[in-house]
């Protein structure tokens, strides 16, 4: 999938008369997956590509200060676009500039201007431009004039409500795994960079992968098994999800929420890739150990649930951040 900054420097010569949507798409929930679907086949029809058009930022952040959590980075939105055969994205900033530009303004200097745009297709209540008034009924109106086709991709319903992205937040901070992928429609995952740790994983025999969140969202503290994708490698892995009181001083004030995720017998440097970590189930809460000893028995048992050979990563050089 090619990847383009806007609005300015578009060219319409990177695109094949395109079918676009547009919208934050923040978790590519079933009902966004529908969308894309919808767009494929409008962009097939039109024998163009299919582009999706989101921004870095939630608009929520410069309209009310006051954003959601993101269920995706920005990254990670762009690995699943990708993966569900989107040819192009284009990625704006919602700053003030682009909040002010109306919906024809954007529509002629964006859309048509800058990607050639032959087909515009909206989700549900779907609307762009300043105060929304760019709606589907607005853009059949202006899109003779300027050539292209307007759609519409119903809404995707479960139990009786609208897949939304505040319904997967919520049952993902509840813990509701299960709840939240049957909205998703794939597991609740998280995706980043692996980065330095304190490296107790490795004298533990356990080394660790800790991976920078990056402004995701994730379940609550606990121990988990996960699945670990190293592009195109999969891993059946334990993560612990938490602050590791076990290694704070009594009493002290927990410190930062870490991932770290041990692979049994991945020995490799795993320094500055990227991680996508899906979580499968709740194993146990996170705890405070008596004892190194007691926490060592306590990950043996963790491995033994999945099947995995207890300490099998701890030959040869850790993942880094162990």
């Amino acid at each position: 999938m090619r990847v383009f900054q806007g609005p300015d420097g578009l060219s319409r010569r990177e695109f094949r008369a395109p079918a676009v949507t547009i919208g934050v798409f923040d978790g590519l929930h079933r009902g966004h997956r529908h969308v894309i679907t919808h767009l494929r086949t409008f962009a097939d029809r039109l024998g163009g590509d299919a582009v999706v058009l989101t921004f870095e930022a939630h608009p929520m952040a410069l309209l009310t200060g006051a954003p959601p959590r993101r269920i995706l980075s920005t990254a990670h939105r762009l690995l699943l676009l990708g993966r569900l055969g989107v040819d192009a994205t284009v990625v704006l900033p919602f700053d003030d500039r682009v909040r002010r530009m109306d919906y024809e303004t954007f529509t002629r200097r964006v859309l048509v201007g800058g990607l050639g745009m032959r087909g515009l297709l909206f989700g549900y209540n779907g609307n762009f431009g300043h105060g929304g008034e760019g709606t589907p009924e607005r853009l059949r109106a202006l899109a003779p004039a300027l050539d292209f086709e307007v759609e519409e991709a119903p809404a995707i319903q479960l139990g009786g409500r609208p897949i939304s992205s505040t319904r997967i937040r919520e049952a993902i901070l509840a813990g509701r795994l299960a709840e939240a992928a049957e909205m998703l429609g794939r597991p609740v995952a998280v995706y980043g960079t692996v980065v330095p740790g304190a490296g107790r994983g490795r004298t533990l025999g356990f080394p660790t992968a800790n991976v920078d969140l990056e402004g995701e969202i994730a379940p609550p503290a606990g121990v988990y098994q996960v699945v670990a994708a190293l592009g195109a490698e999969r891993f059946v892995a334990v993560a612990n999800l938490g602050t590791r009181p076990t290694f704070d001083a009594p009493g002290a004030a927990p410190g930062p929420v870490v991932l770290e995720v041990h692979v049994p017998g991945l020995a490799r440097d795993l320094a500055g890739q990227h991680m996508e970590v899906e979580f499968v189930r709740f194993l146990r809460p996170e705890r405070r150990f008596a004892s190194r000893e007691e926490l060592v028995a306590q990950i043996r048992s963790d491995l033994a649930s999945l099947g995995a050979r207890p300490g099998a990563g701890a030959a040869g050089a850790p993942p880094a951040g162990a």
